[in-house]
């Protein structure tokens, strides 16, 4: 029994690596529970799969090729698996994004990118390193996030708002004023109509702000602006009644 077992340890269809292919799918379905929680565009069954295949692609790499070894062949066992490192890479650069000259989907991409290195160290045997680093992940993610926040802003940081008044009531001019009073420099501004309100004339802005202020003050006062209907930035989303 115990010859057997060994046997099918060592052609890699054992129980230990059902057991790695295991700890791969819990690790990886962790991380992306926690992204689609988020409602990132890469949730759930997006990083489950990613490590998951890579789990399986690394086993392959270690045992798929042993009953072609012999004498006059001698094959890198690594190779299969550097590919998945380049490989997931498409994948990545399919969730990131520019509009508007913002970047988005940076962070999911990374994500997944780990996710494939934790079922990849999983798939290699090194649980305690896939364990250790899927905690790293929610440690970034929930302890790093409000840490960023409460960081000084830097003069140059730039945020993108979307703004929404009603047109003729002066209410642009009051914006901009409250931007210059707030130490806000506009450093784009980009004019569009909404034709989707018809029961009321509106006007929708995006603005690019440059500054080292709150954006989230700033915000709050811009929707207390007479005329005003609604704001939204990168960091938060807000609209009035």
């Amino acid at each position: 029994m115990g010859t057997a077992l060994a046997a099918a340890n060592l052609t890699g269809q054992g129980w230990t690596q059902l057991g790695e292919l295991g700890l791969a799918l819990l690790l990886s379905a962790a991380i992306g529970l926690e992204r689609e929680i988020r409602q990132k565009s890469a949730g759930l069954r997006t990083h489950t799969l990613v490590g998951f295949a890579a789990a399986l692609i690394m086993l392959v790499s270690k045992y798929g090729f042993a009953d072609v070894l012999g004498e006059h062949v001698t094959l890198d066992p690594s190779r299969v698996a550097a590919q998945i490192v380049s490989g997931i890479g498409f994948i990545g650069g399919g969730l990131i994004f520019v509009r508007r000259d913002a970047v988005r989907g940076l962070t999911t991409a990374a994500v997944v990118w780990l996710t494939c290195a934790v079922g990849m160290a999983a798939g290699a045997g090194l649980w305690l390193l896939a364990v250790a680093v899927t905690a790293g992940h929610f440690l970034v993610v929930f302890a790093f996030t409000p840490l960023a926040a409460r960081l000084p802003r830097s003069k140059y940081a730039q945020s993108r708002l979307h703004l929404t008044y009603l047109d003729r009531h002066g209410a642009l001019r009051r914006v901009l004023a409250l931007c210059g009073e707030k130490d806000f420099v506009i450093a784009e501004l980009n004019l569009e109509r909404d034709s989707e309100r018809k029961d009321r004339q509106s006007v929708s802005i995006w603005l690019v702000v440059q500054g080292s202020g709150p954006v989230e003050e700033l915000v709050t006062e811009l929707l207390d602006i007479d005329g005003v209907l609604g704001v939204s930035s990168d960091e938060l989303d807000v609209t009035t009644p």
